[in-house]
């Protein structure tokens, strides 16, 4: 029987009162809920974006950065959100779906610093040394980025999971190395190149920060809160 009233009900003396709704708020608040909400949000953003250009005939596309253009130097910020097509950001999905997780694992401090190192060392790179005549653009750049800060921020950390984790993404992803050098000209390896780049010098400075937060003489490091347009991938 149920009742209408405003009272919890109370046996023995005791409040029994729902748990309705409470497993979903410990995941919302969970270390990996907060990863997969990042990882949801930054999804819907690209895709988002992706809609945006296809009805603007790709117009946003001119928005990468153009090697040694003043003008190009906007791209290094929109280029990591831009695609080429519907196949280039499907391409990218599953890779920046399961990095960015793993990233953001350990924190949305760990999510910026990885990120904006990429995206500025990345986008540097491609202006400085992109062909003439060229868009990139493409998530790829993060791709490589948090590719390599995941398999190099544990050597520097001296954090024996990280190290793990790392191994494992190496061998999972290990094709992403041809992506590194010159190949098909439609794929900026430049991107891929100073991405990875900028995702290692993001593990070394954490890594050394974490290091130097170390309590002396307890031996591990302190615990971490968590015009034709090129394609990055």
């Amino acid at each position: 029987m149920t009742g209408t009233g405003k009272t919890p009900a109370t046996t023995a003396g005791r409040q029994v009162r729902s748990t309705t709704g409470r497993p979903l708020a410990r995941l919302l608040h969970s270390r990996a809920g907060r990863a997969l909400a990042t990882t949801v949000v930054f999804l819907v953003v690209i895709w988002a974006v992706m809609l945006v250009n296809a009805l603007s005939n790709y117009t946003l596309t001119g928005y990468g950065v153009e090697p040694r253009e003043i003008g190009g130097l906007r791209g290094i910020l929109f280029a990591p959100f831009l695609h080429v097509d519907v196949n280039h950001l499907t391409a990218n999905t599953p890779a920046c779906a399961v990095l960015l997780f793993l990233v953001a694992l350990s924190g949305q401090k760990a999510v910026w610093w990885s990120s904006i190192c990429t995206v500025v060392v990345g986008g540097a790179g491609i202006w400085l040394t992109g062909a003439d005549n060229t868009v990139h653009v493409g998530s790829s750049v993060l791709i490589y980025g948090w590719t390599a800060y995941l398999v190099l921020r544990g050597f520097f950390a001296r954090n024996l999971w990280q190290i793990l984790l790392g191994l494992v993404v190496a061998v999972v992803y290990a094709g992403l190395v041809q992506g590194l050098f010159p190949g098909d000209p439609g794929v900026s390896w430049q991107g891929h190149l100073f991405g990875a780049v900028g995702g290692g010098l993001a593990a070394v400075v954490q890594g050394r920060r974490v290091r130097g937060r170390s309590v002396p003489g307890d031996g591990g490091p302190a615990a971490v809160p968590g015009r034709g347009a090129r394609a990055g991938s």
